[in-house]
């Protein structure tokens, strides 16, 4: 067992609300007064935008208020920084997405609370939201882990972990109770060393060459 000292672990920082820009998309830090009314009415206008809760810990909701409260509360966690993603172009709120289970301790973090309109999924706003999240944590603040987690049920989900280059670890059984329901969770990570080799996949797929599937070019 080598149990070496790791000396970059001191300079890991908990990472800050930020706004990135990407080509298709951007982030900004959740504001709860400006962003809740956009952000409730694309999560419940009708059926088919309700049945994005289905896997998510919490929601649909009721009411406006509701869906407010959560959003505060969840906002408030110390070990979270939740972004509103948002169409580059014209602005259009597409969805959320946080950094969540933040242990800079550990230079570890997982993305996760991911969430989009209908109209925003199988786009590639997705795949940038986790580019510029992932390239901030490995880059910025030199992370060595990042994690995905689901509902073991969640089979879009767990393929998007996949298609991103997050490696499968295995499935913790019985793991919560999520809305009066047993949840066997499927984990996932990806890893610093991991990084570089995904970067320059998720890059070309993004901004080169998407007529070839990300998961071919992190292959």
């Amino acid at each position: 067992m080598n149990d070496t000292p790791l000396p970059h672990l001191s300079s890991c920082q908990h990472p800050k609300p930020e706004a990135y820009t990407g080509h298709f998309i951007t982030l900004t830090p959740l504001d709860v007064a400006n962003d809740i009314v956009e952000l409730f009415a694309i999560s419940h206008a009708d059926d088919e935008a309700r049945k994005l809760w289905r896997y998510l810990p919490m929601g649909p909701f009721a009411t406006q208020e509701e869906y407010r409260a959560f959003l505060l509360n969840w906002q408030a966690k110390p070990d979270v920084i939740a972004s509103t993603v948002r169409d580059a172009s014209t602005r259009r709120c597409l969805g959320s997405i946080s950094l969540m289970s933040i242990r800079a301790e550990h230079g570890v973090a997982e993305l996760g609370n991911i969430w989009y309109a209908p109209s925003a999924q199988r786009t590639k706003a997705n795949t940038e939201a986790c580019y510029l999240l992932l390239r901030y944590c490995f880059e910025k603040l030199g992370y060595r882990r990042m994690e995905w987690k689901c509902n073991a049920q969640n089979e879009p989900s767990q393929r998007a972990a996949k298609r991103l280059g997050f490696s499968f670890e295995g499935i913790f059984r019985q793991h919560m109770i999520v809305k009066g329901e047993n949840r066997d969770t499927a984990w996932f990570s990806m890893l610093d060393h991991e990084w570089p080799r995904i970067s320059l996949a998720m890059k070309r797929w993004l901004y080169e060459d998407d007529s070839v599937s990300l998961s071919a070019f992190n292959l």
